[in-house]
């Protein structure tokens, strides 16, 4: 089993080194669009709707960095990837970016060789059971079967929490949210176990809402953000300060709609980031002087892709909480574009 997983581990740092020492930047401009890898489906992350388009919080937020590049939301290529094979797809180059609803951790960052470009959604563990099985904690289901995502986060700190407060359970394991819900709803377990935000997204889009219940407790701390390679550090830097263009337009009031009422603004910091004033800073990165400003301006700040993807507008009713601006009570915060 080690050995097995030394070589995996190998193949994909391998595979790492190879493929970003192309340059990423280069690549994806000479060939016009940026390759994403998203989930196969996550209620308010990623999804298609009924015209066929990529939609949600993950998708926009590539669907920013391809405005950023190209002053073209659309240059993207969507790839939806399972979790098992996220990362290979990334490492290969099958993928520039990850933004896949992945949970940031220390063995990710360091054993894969793939770099986190920072927190997009701060989110935890949670479990959804029928009310029919009456129960109103996790901590009553005890000996419970439980659909499980393998090759996740999701499935250790499933194993730790239960093993914390003396309890088993049988795991039913599935490839991703979708045969989660599917096996749910067939009566296959119990419960199931994923991102709480991903619980709330299928609950609201399942035929009778109301016969099921997240539970209260939040049993994990799931930091997801986008990724890329190591070893190409102008690509991550572009990916990087996209995703910062976006919370600081939010903390500085900058929205799609308003952002060119900001050319007279006297704040220093708003007109380097949207390329206004003299100083070129985007030219350090190789990007155009105004990508930041086709980022906001086609794609909408921080909040706004909230709201409109897991925010009342969407349906879904997640509250900002902890995801909101540092200048609202929240823990979003940017490093200064200076």
């Amino acid at each position: 089993m080690k050995k097995s997983l030394f070589l995996s581990v190998a193949a994909i740092v391998g595979f790492t080194a190879g493929v970003a020492a192309a340059g990423t930047l280069d690549d994806t401009i000479a060939r016009g669009h940026v390759k994403c890898g998203v989930s196969t489906g996550s209620p308010g992350f990623s999804g298609v709707d009924d015209s066929g388009k990529n939609v949600g919080f993950d998708v926009d937020y590539c669907r920013a960095l391809a405005a950023a590049i190209f002053n073209d939301p659309m240059a993207v290529k969507f790839t939806p990837l399972s979790s098992s094979v996220r990362f290979t797809a990334l490492a290969s180059g099958e993928v520039d970016i990850l933004a896949r609803n992945t949970t940031w951790t220390y063995s990710r960052d360091t054993d894969l060789k793939q770099t986190f470009l920072g927190v997009t959604y701060y989110d935890g563990q949670g479990f959804m059971a029928k009310t029919s099985l009456g129960v109103s904690s996790t901590l009553e289901l005890d000996g419970a079967t439980i659909c499980i995502q393998v090759g996740t986060t999701t499935e250790l700190n499933l194993a730790d929490y239960f093993k914390a407060n003396g309890m088993t359970y049988e795991p039913l394991p599935t490839s991703d949210n979708a045969e989660s819900k599917q096996q749910y709803l067939a009566g296959a377990c119990d419960a199931y176990t994923t991102d709480a935000s991903a619980l709330h997204g299928t609950r609201i889009n399942m035929e009778n809402p109301d016969d099921h219940i997240v539970l209260p407790e939040i049993v994990s701390k799931e930091p997801l953000g986008p990724l890329v390679r190591h070893g190409d550090d102008q690509w991550a830097d572009v990916g990087r300060w996209v995703l910062n263009a976006l919370v600081i337009a939010e903390e500085k009031g900058i929205t799609s709609a308003n952002i060119d009422s900001f050319a007279d603004s006297k704040d220093a910091e708003i007109h380097r980031l949207l390329g206004t004033g003299d100083d070129d800073m985007m030219a350090m990165m190789g990007m155009p002087k105004d990508g930041m400003y086709n980022a906001i301006k086609h794609v909408g700040n921080y909040g706004e892709i909230f709201e409109r993807n897991l925010g009342a507008t969407s349906g879904i009713n997640i509250e900002r909480g902890v995801n909101n601006s540092w200048t609202n009570g929240g823990i979003l915060y940017s490093p200064p574009f200076r």
